[in-house]
């Protein structure tokens, strides 16, 4: 860990800091700190920035509710920019929205960027608006009892090219089933958050198994 007198603070003392969701890895936010705003978000563990429009310590979420918990503050080779990595409450931005970053200048036409969040959305939209000639439409329509026989389907394919070795094949029957394990969960409302939850909460508990063995 640097030590943050490292740090090179703008001539208004300010460092800017780029907020980052640790789930999804997209950007949230940009913001400032100040040495004190910094230090009160290295103590409580909660994103604090110096509002330059307000001239005032801001605590994020303190009148929302949509706090960040701070998992890490990076600091660029330069030491004059954070990133700041968080698990967030809430919408990141004033107006609702996850990200403050959600108005695009210019997209690429032959690169397209691709989430998970963005696939399982366009599988959502395949159920509340339903559209001709779309599988995932179809499974939607045949209801849970088709949608779980082709996840048990997919299962066995994966463990059949696994069996075999092919990593190609299984590499290719882990992204079918994973897609029909998509549409389930759309099925059943479980949401990516749920699973991540899920997941983190495991670690958690493996993490305290972990170190009650080794005591």
């Amino acid at each position: 860990m640097i030590d943050i007198n490292k740090l090179k603070f703008d001539e208004k003392g300010l460092i800017p800091a780029i907020v980052v969701d640790a789930r999804t890895k997209k950007v949230l936010t940009l913001a400032y700190m100040n040495r004190e705003s910094l230090e009160i978000s290295m103590e409580k563990g909660l994103t604090c920035f110096w509002s330059r429009s307000r001239n005032t310590l801001w605590l994020k979420g303190e009148t929302s509710g949509n706090y960040q918990h701070i998992i890490s503050i990076t600091a660029d080779c330069d030491y004059d920019a954070l990133t700041v990595t968080v698990e967030k409450d809430g919408p990141a931005c004033h107006t609702g929205t996850n990200s403050c970053f959600t108005n695009p200048v210019w997209e690429s036409e032959s690169l397209h960027e691709f989430s998970m969040e963005n696939l399982i959305e366009l599988i959502k939209g395949r159920k509340t608006e339903k559209k001709e000639g779309s599988y995932t439409t179809y499974l939607f329509e045949k209801g849970l009892d088709k949608i779980l026989k082709k996840v048990g389907e997919e299962s066995t394919e994966v463990i059949v090219a696994a069996k075999n070795s092919d990593k190609k094949e299984t590499v290719y029957e882990i992204a079918d089933l994973t897609y029909h394990i998509m549409v389930l969960m759309i099925e059943m409302g479980i949401s990516l958050e749920d699973i991540w939850a899920e997941l983190a909460s495991r670690h958690i508990i493996d993490h305290k198994v972990k170190q009650e063995k080794m005591v």
